[in-house]
């Protein structure tokens, strides 16, 4: 009943996707996700170069299902990642920003899925012009950075403007089976979550942060901010979210760098490199130095929060759906309420078809 065009090309079993969020889609919940016949992202952007390689091996040993990796195509060890991903068999690559041409034909002769995030219907037509096997489209309830348009207006328009040619996967606002029969309705194919599987036993993220999340109990106190790097990111108000919100330009750019000099350690980057790839970012985005800067290192700041726990210290990117989440389910249990309840749904619309 849930087999869809992205089941056939993932390998998955049901049209769930569980998304590359930095410091938390480790091996273990990549393995958790896929084990319940979801299709798991390894968070490549946030693990160091030596690293990489340890954790796809690590995926493997855990599940024998295919998995994606993520990554941003500027990054200082892409190349190193584009010829891990090949060389071990990782059946699909997801990223959100700055696409490499040459990099997206590397893989895609390799026969790995190409499936980018996008936010807006004419950023789905790009994608697919430069080769996207499958779009994934945020809706403005989705956490991190997010645009403005709802799900339920910007998922039908994407399947309008591409889904005749490849599979539109709806993120933004998800969390169970009816949210997924919703976006069948809309053209969908699919289904990700971020924020659902951070809220899940296998997260590694520390109680103390997870706490944070489980209390805030109001979808309107997830806030969009602009404080981090200029663009409209999506987190629960706290601590250094405030500090931010009210810090001067200055103050912005002595946070930046010293959050950038930490992270060095764990991209392989000079500093150098990382003036580089804020450059490259900020081109193709149309950031201001300072933002491209903050945008940059932002991992860091995050890892504050999800690895050290320390959640007044780092920000906390969710989604609206965290403001009714109250439980942290294994991904098996996630996965199959989510499924039962769709086939329910389902179910029920097709008897009420048949009795008009």
């Amino acid at each position: 009943m849930l087999q869809t065009r992205l089941t056939d090309k993932l390998g998955c079993k049901y049209p769930i996707v569980q998304t590359a969020m930095g410091w938390v889609a480790d091996p273990n919940l990549v393995a958790g996700s896929c084990n319940a016949g979801g299709f798991g992202f390894l968070a490549g952007a946030t693990i160091p170069p030596a690293e990489m390689e340890r954790d796809i091996l690590r995926v493997k040993e855990l599940t024998s299902a295919p998995f994606g990796v993520n990554f941003h195509m500027y990054q200082p060890n892409a190349a190193a990642i584009v010829d891990m991903v090949i060389r071990h068999g990782v059946r699909a690559v997801s990223y959100s920003r700055s696409p490499g041409p040459e990099m997206i034909r590397k893989l895609k002769d390799a026969g790995v899925i190409c499936m980018p995030t996008v936010g807006l219907p004419k950023h789905a037509i790009k994608a697919v012009e430069l080769g996207a096997d499958v779009v994934t489209v945020q809706g403005g309830e989705g956490g991190g950075h997010t645009g403005a348009v709802p799900t339920t207006l910007l998922i039908p328009q994407v399947v309008d403007a591409v889904g005749a040619k490849v599979p539109v996967v709806a993120a933004g606002g998800f969390k169970d089976g009816r949210g997924l029969v919703a976006a069948l309705a809309w053209g969908a194919d699919g289904i990700a979550m971020g924020t659902r599987f951070l809220m899940t036993a296998e997260s590694p993220v520390p109680r103390a942060t997870l706490q944070r999340y489980i209390d805030c109990a109001n979808p309107a106190d997830i806030i969009v901010s602009r404080a981090m790097d200029g663009l409209p990111q999506r987190m629960i108000m706290n601590e250094l979210l405030g500090e931010l919100e009210r810090a001067g330009t200055l103050r912005k750019l002595w946070i930046a760098l010293r959050n950038g000099l930490a992270f060095r350690k764990h991209t392989g980057a000079s500093l150098v490199g990382l003036l580089r790839t804020a450059i490259a970012m900020g081109r193709d985005d149309e950031m201001t130095a300072s933002q491209a800067i903050m945008s940059a290192n932002a991992p860091m700041i995050i890892q504050k929060a999800m690895v050290e726990g320390e959640p007044a210290r780092g920000v906390l990117p969710s989604g609206q759906v965290a403001g009714v989440i109250d439980d942290l389910p294994s991904c098996a249990e996630l996965i199959n309420k989510i499924v039962a309840e769709a086939e329910q749904r389902l179910t029920a619309l097709a008897q009420r078809a048949d009795t008009h």
